[in-house]
């Protein structure tokens, strides 16, 4: 159903830092950096046939959060879910809802993790039990 993510960062290089971490928890390599015909820098992060990407507003407006939104990131496993929790915080993001671990929910038992990135944008690490048969 989706090409792509992108969200807006008020500092270009400290997402690159935070996603390079994060996303590189998940087999995400470097981005392909791209300067928008507008001269407005962007970040392409690309995994598994799908994108997730970073760029300056091409507005030139401040970059803010959709309250209430949240993007998942699929993990294989419960230690993967907490190494993206962990290295989220430790490159500057900071951990929201209840602690990283396993939850009930309407979808059954869920591994979930959630940070916010530097800019307040809500990320979620997710996996299913089942994912893994």
């Amino acid at each position: 159903m989706f090409n792509h993510i992108m969200v807006g960062s008020n500092d270009i290089e400290r997402s690159k830092r935070f996603y390079d971490a994060v996303l590189g928890t998940l087999g995400a390599g470097q981005p392909n950096v791209n300067k928008a015909p507008t001269g407005h820098t962007r970040l392409f992060y690309r995994h598994d046939g799908q994108a997730f990407c970073v760029s300056e507003p091409i507005n030139d407006q401040e970059a803010s959060v959709a309250n209430g939104g949240t993007i998942g990131f699929k993990c294989s496993s419960p230690e993967q879910v907490q190494a993206f929790h962990d290295t989220a915080v430790a490159h500057g993001g900071t951990s929201c809802e209840e602690p990283p671990g396993l939850r009930e929910g309407a979808m059954g038992p869920l591994h979930l993790a959630y940070v916010r990135d530097p800019d307040g944008h809500k990320l979620c690490a997710i996996h299913r039990p089942e994912q893994a048969r």
